[in-house]
């Protein structure tokens, strides 16, 4: 289940890396916006109050692209990434054409639900056969259950320790004086 660093796509380390230096010259700047490059040259526009925002829930910190990014990162530095990539490839999944469902599922299971998956979730028994049945006959909601139980694991679990960490906590702070 837990891999190492070099195991993780170097962009995804890049971008967290990037994103703490937006955050940080970011909230010095005295008009409490920034626009940036990104990789693939986005502009990227970034308000001072929004790291405030994600405090209010774990939906509005999900919501926001810059906040995900930083609650991503959180978890590859706590060795639990893979719930953060599960529940977004579900999400992709749901929005899937129904002609490529049955090849993502697969996949999907594969990488993250299977008993040897090198990014195995943490899921009850129960939940896993319940999954597996839906295998049979990939729909939309294949993964719902799994995706609901991974989302509060998230949720009860690994958010709060988001809002107490270093990181959010520096930035919040330099958001809240300005």
């Amino acid at each position: 289940m837990c891999r190492g660093l070099d195991s993780l796509p170097s962009t995804c380390l890049e971008r967290a890396k990037e994103l703490k230096a937006l955050f940080g010259s970011l909230l010095q700047k005295s008009d409490h916006s920034i626009t940036g490059q990104s990789k693939k040259n986005d502009k990227l526009k970034l308000n001072a109050d929004e790291p405030l925002k994600w405090n209010e829930s774990f939906d509005k910190l999900l919501s926001s692209q810059n906040g995900l990014c930083l609650f991503r990162a959180f978890l590859i530095s706590e060795f639990s990434e893979e719930n953060i990539a599960f529940y977004l490839a579900c999400e992709d999944y749901q929005a899937s054409k129904p002609s490529k469902l049955a090849s993502k599922a697969k996949k999907i299971y594969d990488e993250f639900i299977s008993s040897n998956a090198p990014r195995e979730v943490n899921l009850d028994h129960l939940t896993k056969a319940i999954t597996k049945e839906n295998m049979e006959h990939p729909r939309q909601s294949c993964f719902n259950l799994a995706q609901a139980k991974i989302y509060t694991l998230m949720e009860k679990d690994c958010y709060p320790r988001f809002l107490k960490s270093s990181t959010y906590l520096e930035v919040s702070k330099k958001a809240k004086t300005g």
